[in-house]
C-alpha cells in the first residue's frame, strides 16, 4: 500500500486553515463594514431628522400639507434625503419622492412603529415606491411635551453601500488571494522546511537498513537534532557490534576452516544449517549449496542417518564408528553435541566427523605388527628351545648330530639377531626423523650406488646375474649416506634373492629437475598386485615360506621406506608376475 508523503499530509490541511481563514476574515470585514456603514448612515439620517424637526412643527400645527410637501421635496432635493411627514393615523402628509395623496398608509411600517413607541425607529427594506433597497429612521413629533402628532422619517437609498461593499468585496478578494498564495507558498516552504530533515533523516533510516552506517546530517531544529543524534549513535553502537559479530564470525569460520575435523549443525527438521570444508570435502558436498538441504538427502549413508536421528531423538552426546564408501573406504568417528539458544531451548545439535581411517589403519598396523613380530620370533625361539632340550636330555647323541644341531640353534639365533638387529634400525631412524637428528650431507649418488652393488655383488655371482648400472658421471645431493646405501643394499638384495639365475638387474640413476630418481629393475618372479599396497609395511611378506628361506625378516622394505621419508622422498614399486618388478626411489637434491 502507497502511504502519503509527510507534505501531502500536512500542507492541504494548512492551505485549507489558511483559506477558511481568509474567508472568514473576508465575511467577518465585509459584516462589520456593512454594519458601520448602515451605522453611520443611521446617525447622519437622526442628525438630518433632527435638524428639520424644528421646520416641520410649525407647519402640523395647523397642519398644512401642501406647504409639508413642499418643504420636504425642497430639502429632499438639497441634501439627497428622501424625507416623509407622517401623522400619527399613518397617513402620509409629505414626501420628498412622491405624491402623498397618492402614497398608502404607512402606520404597518417598521421605523414608524418604533417612532411613535417614543423610539428612533430604523428599518432597511426595498421600497417599492423608488424601487430600491433604502435605510430609513424616523423619530417622533410631539405637541407638548407628550402628544405625538407626526413621525419625521428620512431615507437615503443603500446602491452606494452596496457598490461600496463590492468594490470592497473585490479589494479584500484579490488581497485575500494574494495573501493565499503568499501564505500558501511559506506554508509550502515551511512544510518542505519541516519535511526535508526529516526526509534526510529517512534516507538516512534507509542507509542503515542497508548496512550503510554513516553519520546522517544533524537538523537545526532541536527535536529533529536530538533524533538524529540519536540515530548517529545508535548507528555508531551498531557498527561497532556488526563489527564486533563479523570479527567474531570471521575467527569461528577461520577455526572451522582450519579444523581437520568435519563440522556441521543439523536442525530438528533434519536441515543442514552450516558445515565447514572439512565435512564437504568428506562427504563431497558443496558447503553453500547443502545449507538448508535435508542431512538424508545429501548423505546416503543408512548408518549416519541413523546417526543423525538418534541425536535429534535422545539429545544426548554420542559417538559412533561409521564405514562411508567415497572411491575408497573410509573409517569416520562421528560424534554429536545438541545446540541450545539463550533460552536453554534445543535447536538442533553439533555433529563432529573425524576422519580415522589412517588410525584405525595404524592400530590395525600395530597389532598386526605385535602379532607378527611375536610370531617372527617364537617361531626361532621354539626351534631353538627344541633343540637344546633334546641336546640337555640326550647326552647320548652323536657328535656329528649335535653339531647339525648346534648349527641350526646358530642359525636361528643369527635370525633372531637379524630381527633385533632391523628393528633397532628401524626405530633409530624413525626417533631420528621425528626429531630431525638425521646427519645429512653432501655426497654422489653415483658413488654410493658403486657401494651398494659391489656390497651385493658376491651373492649376485653365486646366482649368475648381471647387474647393469645406468648414471651420470655425478648426482650431487643432499642426504645421510649411511640411510641410503642401507636401502639400496635392501632393495638390491631383495632383486638378487627373487632373481633367477642368469638374469640381469638394472640400475639406473638421474637428475630429475630438483630430484634425484633411482631405479633398480629386475626379471624376477614379479609380485602379485594384490600385494603391492601393502608391501611396505612390516613384517608383511608376499611368500613367507620363501622369504624366511632366504633368511628375510621382512622389515626390509619397511625401512626403506622410513629412510625415504627421512629424506622428504618417496619409494613405490610396479609389478608383473613372472616377469619381474621395478622400485623407484625418488628424493629432492636439498632439504628446504
Amino acid at each position: 500500500m502507497t502511504r502519503p508523503k509527510l507534505i501531502r499530509q500536512i500542507f492541504p490541511p494548512y492551505l485549507l486553515v489558511l483559506v477558511l481563514s481568509l474567508l472568514s476574515f473576508l465575511g467577518y470585514a465585509s459584516y462589520s463594514f456593512r454594519n458601520f456603514y448602515l451605522d453611520q448612515n443611521t446617525l447622519e439620517l437622526l442628525s438630518r431628522a433632527r435638524l428639520l424637526e424644528n421646520q416641520v412643527l410649525p407647519l402640523l400645527l395647523p397642519l398644512q400639507p401642501e406647504k409639508l410637501d413642499i418643504l420636504c421635496k425642497t430639502l429632499g432635493k438639497t441634501s439627497s434625503t428622501r424625507i416623509t411627514v407622517i401623522l400619527s393615523s399613518g397617513k402620509v402628509v409629505g414626501d420628498s419622492e412622491e405624491n402623498p395623496d397618492k402614497m398608502e398608509s404607512h402606520s404597518t411600517r417598521q421605523e414608524i412603529l418604533e417612532a411613535k413607541q417614543g423610539r428612533t425607529g430604523r428599518s432597511i427594506r426595498y421600497s417599492r415606491t423608488l424601487e430600491n433597497n433604502m435605510i430609513y429612521t424616523a423619530i417622533p413629533l410631539y405637541q407638548g411635551e407628550n402628544k405625538l402628532v407626526a413621525v419625521l422619517r428620512t431615507a437615503i437609498p443603500l446602491t452606494s453601500l452596496d457598490h461600496q461593499l463590492t468594490t470592497l468585496w473585490v479589494h479584500l478578494t484579490i488581497a485575500g488571494i494574494l495573501v493565499s498564495l503568499l501564505a500558501g507558498a511559506l506554508s509550502l516552504w515551511i512544510v518542505k522546511s519541516i519535511a526535508r530533515p526529516m526526509e534526510e533523516m529517512k534516507a538516512g533510516a534507509m542507509r542503515f537498513a542497508q548496512g550503510q552506517l554513516g553519520k546522517m546530517p544533524v537538523p537545526e531544529t532541536e527535536e529533529l537534532a536530538s533524533l538524529a543524534e540519536a540515530m548517529n549513535e545508535m548507528a555508531k553502537e551498531l557498527e561497532k557490534r556488526i563489527h564486533t559479530i563479523i570479527h567474531q564470525k570471521n575467527e569461528l569460520e577461520t577455526v572451522l576452516a582450519s579444523m581437520v575435523e568435519g563440522v556441521m549443525a543439523i536442525d530438528p527438521a533434519e536441515r543442514v544449517l552450516s558445515m565447514n570444508a572439512s565435512a564437504a570435502k568428506m562427504f563431497e558436498l558443496d558447503p553453500e549449496e547443502s545449507c538448508g538441504r535435508n542431512i538424508q538427502e545429501l548423505i546416503r549413508n543408512s548408518a549416519f542417518q541413523k546417526f543423525i536421528i538418534k541425536a535429534l531423538v535422545n539429545l544426548e552426546i554420542l559417538q559412533e564408528d561409521i564405514t562411508f564408501y567415497a572411491g575408497e573406504e573410509r573409517i569416520l568417528s562421528v560424534r554429536n553435541s545438541p545446540l541450545h539458544d539463550p533460552g536453554n531451548h534445543v535447536t538442533g545439535t553439533l555433529v563432529v566427523i573425524d576422519d580415522v581411517t589412517k588410525l584405525r589403519r595404524l592400530e590395525n598396523m600395530r597389532k598386526d605388527f605385535v602379532a607378527n613380530a611375536s610370531h617372527e620370533i617364537r617361531t626361532p625361539l621354539t626351534t631353538i628351545k627344541g633343540f637344546v632340550e633334546t641336546l640337555y636330555h640326550d647326552p647320548s647323541i652323536e657328535p656329528d648330530q649335535s653339531k647339525r644341531f648346534l648349527e641350526i640353534i646358530l642359525r636361528h639365533v643369527d635370525r633372531l639377531n637379524a630381527i633385533i638387529e632391523d628393528l633397532l634400525s628401524l626405530s633409530k631412524i624413525e626417533r631420528e626423523k621425528e626429531n630431525e637428528e638425521i646427519a645429512f650431507s653432501k655426497d654422489d649418488v653415483v658413488d654410493i650406488l658403486h657401494t651398494a652393488i659391489t656390497i651385493c655383488q658376491g651373492k649376485a655371482d653365486e646366482k649368475n646375474i648381471h647387474i647393469d648400472f645406468h648414471a651420470s658421471e655425478v648426482l650431487p645431493a643432499l642426504m645421510d649416506k649411511t640411510l641410503l646405501e642401507q636401502a639400496l643394499v635392501n632393495i638390491l638384495d631383495n632383486a638378487v634373492n627373487y632373481s633367477h639365475e642368469n638374469s640381469t638387474i638394472e640400475v639406473e640413476a638421474e637428475g630429475v629437475e630438483a630430484d634425484i630418481m633411482i631405479r633398480i629393475r629386475d626379471h624376477g618372479i614379479g609380485i602379485p598386485k594384490e600385494h603391492l599396497p601393502r608391501l611396505f609395511e612390516r613384517f608383511y611378506r608376499v611368500d613367507k615360506a620363501r622369504s624366511r628361506k632366504l633368511g628375510g625378516t621382512g622389515l626390509g622394505l619397511a625401512i626403506v621406506k622410513h629412510i625415504m621419508e627421512a629424506h622428504k622422498g618417496t619409494v613405490s614399486a610396479v609389478s608383473t608376475p613372472g616377469k619381474g618388478s621395478e622400485f623407484t626411489l625418488q628424493f629432492p637434491r636439498t632439504r628446504l
